[in-house]
């Protein structure tokens, strides 16, 4: 095993507030009418692929995997020796999906690693993406390909679990029920467990937008209530919804983690904890009961073939390779989610993490296009009842 890093993750895809100087380039070509890809290919004389993505793809920092790291040389540097091109890893400033929008008449990527559940069916209806249907897809579970994408627009690379990370602290003081906590159970109680739960702004970040989505889903569908019950109760105590997921784990939960609080997280943040061995972090996690049944809210991540490429047939065999087996074992410790090729396993330190298959995804109780359409709209109430609070 390598040495564990020392910092969270940050996975947020296509959230970075950060130009890249490859972005910048692409917005100058495209000015020109001028795609990225064709950009750099015709500079370096040889077949490119520019694939937009997320900083912390593949455990990066800046944009994806260094150049000549192990991952990067697994991962990227063996597709392009195979195939006798360059891959050119781009991450844009603000997210995936405005940028291919933008860059609609003249694209400056190939492929986009890093839609989700919300976005990918943005993109599709703006007619960002071509779809395709990789033989890899045989070896995803059944259905997941569908909660993305019904078209195959994009296709998911991974997968794994909102949740709710609590301290020993709350646990204690709730004499372990919110180990097994009903949603509304922080509506109830909002100034005590309530008080605690450091959230996302869904106007403002993609976990925020997909704590909303469960949160409504799971009111309507499974306690058959009115969604804004929960937000209308817990709000008057609820603490200032943060302005991503970083910044409501490290800067608000982890700096209080001895403290009673708890945060909008994911499934696998207890086999992070484990794997990096740090005490601050929390082994304890949890998603919405109701009546002896886990309800949650599946993250899935996908990649996809953007419209205008020049590079059809290549794009498309990076697809099947990014779903083959050995682009999907390097993705557990990287991505920290669970790769969506069956045919891998993930460390035994995924045994810290609520096993997938014991949870109830209430993405199946909406169609993607549905959940993209409804977002704003409930994100716009949610604003409206937080300022009356």
């Amino acid at each position: 095993m390598t040495d564990a890093p020392a910092t969270h993750r940050l996975r947020r895809p296509g959230r970075s507030a950060r130009l890249y100087a490859a972005v910048a380039v692409a917005l100058v070509v495209t000015a020109a009418g001028v795609g990225l890809a064709e950009y750099i290919s015709e500079v370096y004389g040889e077949p490119t692929l520019v694939i937009y993505t997320y900083p912390s793809l593949l455990g990066g920092v800046d944009c994806g995997p260094a150049p000549g790291s192990p991952v990067y040389d697994a991962v990227f540097g063996a597709f392009a020796t195979a195939h006798h091109i360059r891959i050119e890893l781009a991450c844009p400033a603000g997210t995936l999906v405005g940028t291919l929008e933008a860059e609609k008449n003249a694209p400056g990527a190939d492929l986009v690693l890093g839609l989700d559940e919300i976005t990918t069916p943005e993109a599709e209806a703006r007619g960002l993406l071509v779809p395709y249907a990789p033989p890899g897809l045989a070896d995803e579970p059944a259905g997941l390909a569908a909660e993305i994408s019904p078209d195959d627009a994009a296709v998911p690379y991974e997968y794994g679990y909102l949740a709710i990370d609590y301290s020993q602290n709350l646990y204690n003081s709730t004499h372990g029920a919110i180990a097994r906590a009903n949603l509304s159970e922080f509506a109830t109680n909002a100034s005590t467990w309530g008080a605690q739960l450091v959230t996302e702004d869904p106007t403002q970040d993609l976990t925020g937008q997909e704590f909303l989505a469960w949160e409504v889903e799971y009111y309507e569908t499974v306690l058959h209530e009115n969604w804004t019950a929960f937000w209308t109760a817990i709000a008057p105590d609820l603490p200032p919804p943060a302005p991503s997921w970083g910044f409501a784990f490290d800067d608000e939960f982890r700096s209080s983690a001895t403290g009673d609080q708890a945060v909008v997280s994911y499934s696998t943040d207890a086999a992070y904890a484990k794997y990096a061995g740090t005490p601050d972090y929390p082994y304890n996690v949890t998603v919405s009961w109701s009546n002896g049944t886990a309800y949650g809210w599946k993250t899935i991540y996908g990649i996809g073939i953007v419209s205008g490429t020049r590079h059809l047939a290549l794009a498309e065999a990076f697809e099947n390779w990014f779903l083959s087996g050995t682009v999907q074992a390097e993705l557990p410790t990287t991505e920290w989610e669970y790769p969506a090729n069956t045919t891998v396993g993930v460390p035994a330190v995924f045994e810290a993490a609520i096993p997938p298959g014991s949870v109830v995804a209430l993405n199946d109780r909406i169609s993607p296009a549905t959940l993209a359409a409804d977002i704003p709209v409930w994100s716009e109430e949610w604003e409206s009842i937080l300022a009356s609070a």
